[in-house]
C-alpha cells in the first residue's frame, strides 16, 4: 500500500487536484469529493500503467503544513 499526497485547489467553478510525485497525474470536479473520487481513479491508473510498463512508481515525498502569521 502506498499513500500520495494531493494538493486540491479551488478554481473557477470546480476544483482541481495534483499529486507533486506523480507529474501530469492530475483530476478535476465540480465539488471536493468529486475531485477527491477523480484523483483516487487517476493515482490508481497513473500506477498501474507505472507498473505495466515496468517502470518504478515513485516514493511519497512531498509533503505539507500550514505556517501561521500572526
Amino acid at each position: 500500500m502506498q499513500r500520495f499526497f494531493i494538493v486540491i485547489e479551488m478554481a473557477d467553478g470546480n476544483y482541481s487536484a495534483y499529486s507533486p510525485d506523480l507529474p501530469g497525474c492530475v483530476a478535476t470536479g465540480k465539488d471536493r469529493e468529486e475531485v477527491e473520487q477523480n484523483m483516487f481513479e487517476a493515482i490508481e491508473m497513473h500506477v498501474k500503467g507505472l507498473r505495466e510498463d515496468n517502470l518504478p512508481v515513485p516514493e511519497q515525498k512531498a509533503t505539507a503544513e500550514y505556517v501561521i502569521i500572526k
